[in-house]
This record gives C-alpha cells, structure tokens and sequence, in this order.
C-alpha cells in the first residue's frame, strides 16, 4: 500500500456480500468470519421412525366427542338468543360506553347475522355426533 496522501482505503467484504472501505485509522470492530470446516460435518444418525400409534382408548375418544358437541351447541344457543336478549343486548353498559359499536350493533342485520352464526354452531356440532366413527385399532 502507498503511505502519504494518495493512499486508497482499503476495501473490505461485507458479511453480505457488500464491498465496504475503511479509513486507515479505523480499528476493526468485527472478527472475520470463521473459515468453513474442512471435512463435512457428521450429522447425528436419523431419529427413529415414528412408532404406529394406537388410537386413543374408545371412552377418550366418546367423551371428547361429548365434550365437543356440548361446548357448540351451548355456545349456538347463546349466540342464537343473546342478540334478542333486550336486558343483556341493549342495556349492555360496554356496549352503551363505545356509541359507535353500540349503533351497529342495533341494526336487525347484524343480529340476525350473530344469530346465523350461532345456528351454524349448533349444526356443526349435531353434524360432529352424527358422523361420528370410532378409531379402533
């Protein structure tokens, strides 16, 4: 390199890929990235097949399926009524505190919309115990 005032910066390579100067006075903040391994890196042999699972005992299988359609068709039938409900649906103190929310919350579209939904619920869940098949294995 030439010393005096025509001396060029050196260039540098970015971890990026991005080419960089340096001014000659300033001291390198960062390593050099390490140089790649030489020999291929050994990997760990291959976790074992995954073993074929039995299917959950029948009573788990039944009493989740319990759980399920009870959960949807309690919540269809809360979401059904509420909006029709006139102590909890519009003298709500939440609902009367955010005006805008309260107003569109009003329209007969938008209940019945709340109520389809609820319907929905309750159909998923009926459609759930109907089709219901056990995994035995």
């Amino acid at each position: 390199m030439a010393s005096g005032p025509n001396r060029v910066p050196a260039l540098l390579t970015s971890s990026f890929g991005e080419r960089t100067t340096r001014m000659p006075a300033q001291p390198q903040l960062f390593p050099d990235p390490p140089a790649p391994p030489l020999e291929p890196v050994k990997h760990s042999p291959a976790p074992p097949p995954p073993l074929e699972g039995k299917p959950a005992p029948l009573w788990l299988q039944r009493m989740s399926l319990f759980v399920l359609v009870l959960f949807c068709v309690y919540l269809g039938v809360i979401l059904v009524v509420l909006p029709w409900w006139p102590t909890l649906w519009d003298h709500n103190l939440f609902l009367l505190s955010h005006t805008r929310l309260w107003s569109v919350l009003q329209l007969g579209s938008v209940r019945g919309f709340i109520s389809g939904l609820g319907l929905l619920d309750i159909w998923i869940g009926i459609s759930e115990a109907v089709n219901y098949r056990d995994q035995r294995g």
